[in-house]
This record gives C-alpha cells, sequence and structure tokens, in this order.
C-alpha cells in the first residue's frame, strides 16, 4: 500500500454557467424550458436549496477550521494529512455549488422577466468577482 497524497488535486477552478432557460418566449432556447405558470415554484424550489446550502457551507466552515485535541505530533499529523485537507474541500465545494446554484436563480428569473438583463449582469459580474460566500 503506498503513501497517502498530503494534498487534494481540484481540477475544477470555476463554476459552470447554467444552462440556457426557456420562459415562454423569453430566455434562451436549447436548454431548461418552463411556462410561465410554473417557473416560480421551480425559483421556490432553488431558493429553498441555496437556503440549505449556506446552511452547508457554515457547518463546512466549521469542519475546515478543525483544530488538533493536543499538540502532540499524532492530533497534528492528523489535522495536517488529512482532516484539514477533507474539510477545506468540503468547504469549496459547497461554496461553489451555492454559487452556481445563485446563478440558475438568476437565470430563471432573467429568463421569466422578473429582473432587467442589466440588473443580471450586474449581479453575475458581483458573483464572480467573489466566486462565493
Amino acid at each position: 500500500m503506498g503513501q497517502q497524497p498530503n494534498t487534494v488535486t481540484d481540477s475544477l477552478t470555476s463554476v459552470p454557467p447554467p444552462a440556457p432557460i426557456q420562459v415562454g418566449s423569453g430566455g434562451s432556447a436549447g436548454g431548461y424550458k418552463f411556462s410561465p405558470d410554473e417557473v416560480q415554484g421551480v425559483i421556490n424550489q432553488w431558493k429553498k436549496l441555496q437556503s440549505d446550502l449556506l446552511n452547508d457551507v457554515t457547518n463546512a466552515q466549521t469542519v475546515a477550521s478543525v483544530k488538533p485535541p493536543g499538540t502532540e505530533f499524532a492530533s497534528g499529523d492528523f489535522i495536517d494529512k488529512g482532516a484539514k485537507i477533507s474539510g477545506d474541500t468540503l468547504l469549496e465545494q459547497h461554496k461553489r455549488m451555492y454559487t452556481y446554484v445563485s446563478n440558475y436563480i438568476e437565470a430563471l428569473e432573467k429568463a421569466s422577466g422578473k429582473i432587467k438583463q442589466g440588473e443580471a449582469d450586474a449581479a453575475h459580474a458581483t458573483g464572480k468577482s467573489g466566486q462565493g460566500v
């Protein structure tokens, strides 16, 4: 059995954009299509997921900030070679999911006509600059 690496390789460096969304005749064809009557229900479901993910991000921050219970080698080694890496990866993945869901909600609202293009562009630019929560 070989030695396990001390780092996690993360090949995903950005959050992918949502698929095209069409609501009635608004938005972009070629992806998901919703009727004007059903889109608010879909937005509400995505907002519930967004809220749940925000709780998950908070919990992942706790995991990522794990400290060794003592100052002896075994405790520090466990944190350095496993727990800290896992916690950081968990936190980063939850932040990315939160960003993706936020972008998807924005795309749904834009396609449904709930927000204007200029507002959507500004919100998207703001989200990109922070890349997460």
